[in-house]
């Protein structure tokens, strides 16, 4: 019995002695890690000097250079239409034509008392020559030859009114009449609009105006076309402020070769503006946005107290201009040059030791995909 106890408690005293050495193992593995915090991984980018010139932003609107909704000068029934609905047209083309059954013939009428009214007058010319008749008699004969020629034109003007042509070249629209139809003085018949180059009608704050001038560059963007900028120029200038809201009238010009953009479209306008601003330019995402004010982390070496090196975040506060596509300007707190955080400032603190990793970087454009609105 005394035996069996011996044996036991050996074996119980091994068990423990044997738990003792492992945790005694593990404890001395867990005292050898390394308990320094992880390294932050970040993307970065360096900040850039650049020339940017300052831009007036503003919406705006598409307008034709020339355009008009063709009507009838006077009544009559559509004898013929000339034209295809969306056609290109030049100047002096056939659009509509009235019926002038009734016009012909008061014209060929007219001519033909013309001709007796010319042959009178020159009989009477000769006799007036001879004193045969008085120059009275003479100057009624050319007085009624010259009423004979005015009715003579003023038909020939009626017919013309009723033969409707392209007052301009340009591409005419759906017509709002049809073949037989009688229409009256200045009914619709259809619309005529020249599409190269274009008007981009827009308004900007009365403080804007001494920046403003004739030729200045301007891009237009349109929802239609969301990937290009369409290049224009400052045509003019209204001399007018609107009253009302204080804002100013510009008008610039777009060349429209393709005929790619209508009038009517909406239009994101962005005026160049001469002067140039020195900046410093990063990706929007480095901004670390607050209330109390911007900032930017900029990566700089550090060394630790036992003499190594690592790279650590540093918080810069900046104060930030103007935005284009992906980047946007500082222009203070920043000289150019430094290496700035692009993706994970959130998670940062001044100080903090980070990793880069530029495997995969956010974009960097200046016109960006797709367009700021």
């Amino acid at each position: 019995m005394i035996k069996r106890f011996i044996i036991a408690f050996t074996g119980f005293i091994t068990v423990v002695a044997l738990l003792g050495v492992v945790k005694a193992s593990q404890i001395q593995e867990m005292a050898s890690m390394d308990r320094s915090m992880p390294l932050t991984g970040v993307t970065t980018t360096t900040a850039e000097n650049a020339e940017w010139h300052p831009t007036i932003k503003a919406i705006g609107s598409l307008a034709p250079v020339q355009g008009v909704t063709i009507s009838a000068e006077l009544e009559g029934t559509i004898t013929e239409i000339a034209v295809e609905n969306g056609a290109a047209v030049s100047t002096g083309d056939l659009l509509v034509r009235l019926d002038t059954t009734v016009e012909v013939a008061q014209l060929n009428a007219a001519k033909a008392r013309s001709d007796l009214a010319k042959l009178q007058v020159d009989r009477a010319r000769k006799l007036s020559e001879q004193n045969t008749i008085s120059k009275s008699e003479y100057d009624s004969s050319a007085a009624q030859y010259a009423q004979t020629l005015a009715d003579v034109a003023a038909l020939e003007a009626n017919i013309a009114k009723k033969n409707i042509r392209a007052p301009f070249a340009g591409r005419v629209g759906i017509r709002q009449i049809n073949l037989g139809q009688y229409v009256s003085r200045g009914t619709p018949l259809i619309p005529l609009q020249k599409l190269d180059p274009v008007f981009v009608n827009f308004y900007v704050p009365q403080r804007n105006l001494p920046l403003l001038a004739v030729d200045q560059t301007v891009g237009v963007a349109v929802d239609a076309f969301p990937d290009q900028i369409f290049d224009a120029r400052v045509g003019a200038i209204n001399p007018e402020v609107d009253s009302a809201t204080r804002n100013v009238w510009v008008q610039a010009i777009i060349p429209n070769p393709g005929e790619k953009l209508r009038p009517g479209m909406f239009a994101r306008v962005e005026v160049t503006l001469p002067q140039v601003n020195n900046v410093v330019l990063v990706p929007s995402t480095s901004v670390s946005y607050a209330s109390y004010g911007n900032s930017i982390y900029v990566i700089e070496e550090t060394t630790a107290p036992d003499g190594s090196t690592y790279l650590a975040a540093s918080q810069h506060p900046v104060v930030l201009g103007a935005k284009r596509g992906d980047l946007v300007s500082v222009v203070q707190g920043l000289e150019g040059g430094e290496q700035v955080v692009t993706s994970g400032v959130f998670k940062l603190r001044n100080g903090l030791p980070v990793q880069i990793n530029n495997e995969v970087t956010p974009s960097q454009d200046e016109v960006a995909t797709p367009p700021n609105t």
